[in-house]
């Protein structure tokens, strides 16, 4: 029997949003074994006075086996 648990991660990147999400999945990958998969929850832009993004946020669910 295995069970899952999900837990939330929020990553930012200047780069652009899948940057973002990479980023957060790899740190992540650090301490949690059995990464599964991951939901994009959220996501949010810092903008410059100009309108352009400046930073690209996102909040992740990441799912992971627990044995």
């Amino acid at each position: 029997m295995s069970i899952a648990k999900i837990i939330e991660v929020n990553s930012s990147s200047k780069k652009s949003m899948e940057d973002a999400v990479q980023s957060g999945l790899k740190k992540c990958a650090e301490t949690v074994k059995n990464i599964k998969g991951a939901w994009v929850n959220e996501i949010k832009v810092v903008t410059n006075d100009d309108g352009t993004v400046s930073e690209w946020r996102v909040n992740l669910r990441v799912t992971f086996v627990v044995s």
